[in-house]
């Protein structure tokens, strides 16, 4: 595999960047009267109760519903059962989710331009996606296509759009911590440590849904802006 000069390569992952991150969409978190940090040493996690309407909750259900397909992941992931929800890339142009996005990037004070296009997912009964991080590890095969887009993934919100009957919650093992879904509620976490290095006791897993559906939106954000975002002009 061809190696990556240091220079070149801490502008993808550089870990004294993260910490400034870090520190910026923490102290904007703490300050925001919403927000509320689930107390945990070990990774930073917070949540903001109705942040989404249930008019948006029903928009984007609708949205999902239309276009979702099996959910993909990376080869190295990739095993009969290891994902098996539904899940659809939002269009960007649409100016509802160009609205709702904004809002997530302003509450967390970060640049929407760093964050990849919205997802929408979709469980039904049994269906998963088990334990696995969402920083990506830069061991693997994909990091060398996926540093150039964006670097690392800093933080990670997700909103959930409705309530199953039974199960589905958001599970942090290595926290020893689960996260039921709420109707407009978003969570939010930090990937990365204290160092500005993978947190991995970030990992996570969408538990099976036992009774009913449950439908999420999931906004991963970057180091550098990703690519695969038009670039904003402001005239």
């Amino acid at each position: 595999m061809k190696t990556v000069p240091k220079t070149k390569a801490t502008k993808y992952n550089s870990p004294k960047r993260m910490i400034e991150l870090s520190r910026r969409v923490t102290d904007k978190l703490n300050a925001h009267p919403h927000v509320q940090w689930l107390e945990s040493p070990h990774a930073q996690l917070f949540v903001h109760q109705n942040f989404l309407s249930d008019a948006d909750c029903a928009l984007l259900i609708d949205m999902i519903e239309a276009d979702s397909a099996p959910s993909s992941v990376y080869e190295t992931m990739k095993s009969e059962d290891f994902r098996t929800s539904y899940s659809c890339n939002v269009k960007i142009d649409d100016p509802d989710i160009q609205r709702i996005e904004k809002s997530i990037a302003d509450l967390m004070g970060l640049d929407n331009d760093h964050s990849e296009v919205l997802q929408g997912q979709r469980y039904e009964v049994g269906q998963e996606f088990k334990d696995h991080h969402d920083f990506f590890h830069e061991s693997e095969q994909y990091w060398k296509n996926e540093q150039p887009n964006g670097g690392q993934r800093s933080w990670t919100a997700m909103a959930y759009l409705n309530e199953p009957e039974e199960g589905g919650a958001t599970a942090f093992p290595n926290l020893d911590y689960q996260v039921k879904p709420r109707k407009g509620m978003l969570l939010i976490w930090n990937n990365m440590g204290l160092d500005g290095r993978p947190n991995l006791n970030t990992l996570h897993a969408g538990t099976p849904v036992v009774k009913g559906t449950k439908y999420i939106i999931t906004k991963w954000f970057r180091l550098n802006r990703w690519h695969g975002r038009p670039v904003t002009i402001t005239v």
